[in-house]
């Protein structure tokens, strides 16, 4: 009888545990979703299949906190348009997607994230229900938010029970918060501090205390954003949000490129996460958060994409190698961000944003088997004189060989056993673009 589901053989782990210990011609024993043994010998259980990894590095599954599934939809459309009118042209096509869109445009997202060894993603837009049920299909993890926006007047009631995005946040919190035995979780979210105000701001804080959840925003991305915020204010973005109860929840802050010395120490003291987006930064001109002094200020800082639309791209391993370039080149020195911190950005710090610390982010005995395996045999890859430097500066997306989320193969050499790929292209080929990009 067999002990073990999967046992993947003589492969090159990077463990990311405590220790940060690599062990070459190791041993990754698998069942009932955990892993159950990891060792440089072959365990004395028999398992049901063995997975040569001669030649693969074994690594914790990519976690990706911030993105925005459904733009894959819009991908390269306004790429190189003036950023006044390619926000225009956004709100217009946003305007004409439904949850039909969003779901193939989802699946189509996560399709690529898990080609590219991603196994948990926080995705803050809308649809969230087409997105949950997108991602509870296909076996990917995913910490899904509403992008909540309301220009309230102050002097308007406000019924958190009617508003119609809260509305919308409340179906989704019943119908898959926890799903799949917690491979979903939903999420209060607010797309900014700039898009909305207090009487919002409280109501989900408040919803998202009373139901244990956690909180996605856009936080601090531009100096203007910064400023406009001071002069209505006369406190910062993050102060500001503060003061509304925010933070009182675990939060996930993407962007955090303009903060300043006491809102770094204000987001530590309140355990918010930072999340860089190193890619959709560069593309949209923005400066790179300085993430040294985010981690010297005590912050969590996780790593993003972003949207397709935002970045072109769901390739975690280009933003690792993004963010470490951006911070080398920043800082004038080659030690201001060593290899490992961009892969502990993208591991251990993601799932502690994403509240999943005690399930994944680490390949250990007693976590859950969520991993990819990278063919170091590619030519670009050769040869290895340090597994890390070669994951982070070398790698691509394109490399990984095969995706694994709860011991389960979502992704293995271009075959997806979770999605029907074929089918959501033709959705979206079908059904989305046409409506998203029909004529006025």
């Amino acid at each position: 009888m067999f002990k073990l589901d999967t046992l993947i053989s003589n492969v090159t782990a990077v463990t990311m545990n405590e220790a940060l210990d690599v062990l070459f011609g190791a041993y990754i024993g698998i069942e009932g979703g955990k892993i159950t043994y990891l060792g440089k010998s072959a365990p004395e259980e028999k398992p049901a299949t063995i997975i040569d990894g001669t030649g693969m590095v074994a690594l914790p599954g990519l976690i990706n906190c911030h993105t925005a599934l459904a733009t894959t939809a819009l991908r390269n459309y306004l790429d190189d348009v003036p950023q006044l009118q390619a926000l225009d042209a956004l709100l217009k096509l946003e305007a004409k997607m439904d949850s039909r869109c969003a779901k193939a445009a989802a699946t189509l997202g996560i399709a690529e994230c898990l080609r590219f060894g991603v196994t948990s993603v926080s995705d803050l837009y809308y649809y969230p229900e087409a997105t949950a049920e997108a991602a509870l299909s296909a076996g990917i993890k995913a910490n899904i938010a509403l992008s909540a926006y309301r220009f309230i007047d102050p002097c308007e009631d406000f019924d958190f029970e009617t508003d119609e995005q809260c509305a919308a946040l409340r179906s989704a919190v019943e119908k898959y918060h926890l799903a799949g035995d917690g491979q979903i979780r939903v999420d209060a979210g607010i797309h900014a501090e700039y898009t909305g105000n207090f009487k919002l701001w409280e109501a989900l804080a408040g919803y998202a205390c009373e139901k244990e959840l956690g909180m996605q925003l856009h936080l601090a991305q531009t100096q203007g954003e910064v400023d406009s915020c001071l002069d209505r204010t006369g406190l910062s973005p993050a102060e500001l949000l503060s003061i509304h109860r925010l933070f009182h929840v675990p939060a996930c802050a993407a962007g955090c490129n303009c903060l300043e010395e006491q809102d770094r120490k204000l987001l530590a003291k309140r355990k918010v996460s930072a999340v860089a987006l190193p890619m959709a930064d560069a593309k949209a001109g923005r400066p790179p958060m300085d993430i040294p002094a985010a981690v010297k200020a005590g912050l969590n800082v996780a790593l993003g994409s972003g949207g397709a639309v935002d970045c072109g791209n769901l390739d975690m391993f280009e933003a690792m190698r993004f963010a470490a370039l951006d911070a080398r080149r920043s800082g004038g020195d080659a030690d201001a961000m060593p290899a490992v911190a961009p892969l502990m950005m993208a591991t251990v710090s993601g799932a502690t944003a994403q509240g999943r610390s005690t399930e994944c982010g680490m390949l250990k005995v007693g976590l859950d088997a969520d991993l990819c395996l990278v063919d170091f045999s590619a030519p670009h890859l050769m040869p290895c004189h340090n597994v890390i430097s070669g994951l982070v500066f070398s790698a691509k997306g394109g490399d990984v060989a095969m995706t694994m989320v709860r011991g389960r193969i979502l992704y293995q050499n271009g075959n997806f056993p979770t999605l029907d790929l074929k089918a959501a292209v033709e959705e979206l080929t079908s059904y989305a673009i046409p409506r998203i990009f029909a004529k006025e």
